[in-house]
């Protein structure tokens, strides 16, 4: 491993990312890094955005600011794509 290598750091918004993005591959937005195809996965979605639902709740007066905007729009964003589907 080089000394270049970026560190990944574990924190709330590479958590929303992480989730956001496996939603964004079910709607279809993003292909699979795998396989690089582009697959639609509604339920899948729906299971993501849901998940990000409920972090956003039981995380509600825990966040600082940005987080609490990130993880907002990340949700609004997601849930717009979904009925647009």
């Amino acid at each position: 491993m080089s000394g270049q290598a970026t560190k990944l750091e574990a924190n709330f918004s590479t958590l929303v990312l992480s989730i956001g993005s496996s939603a964004a591959m079910a709607l279809g937005l993003a292909p699979n890094p795998v396989s690089g195809e582009v697959e639609k996965d509604l339920d899948l979605a729906r299971f993501n955005i849901d998940l990000l639902r409920m972090l956003r709740d039981k995380t509600k007066g825990n966040l600082s600011g940005d987080e609490q905007k990130f993880i907002e729009s990340i949700v609004t964003d997601l849930q717009m794509k979904f009925v647009t589907t």
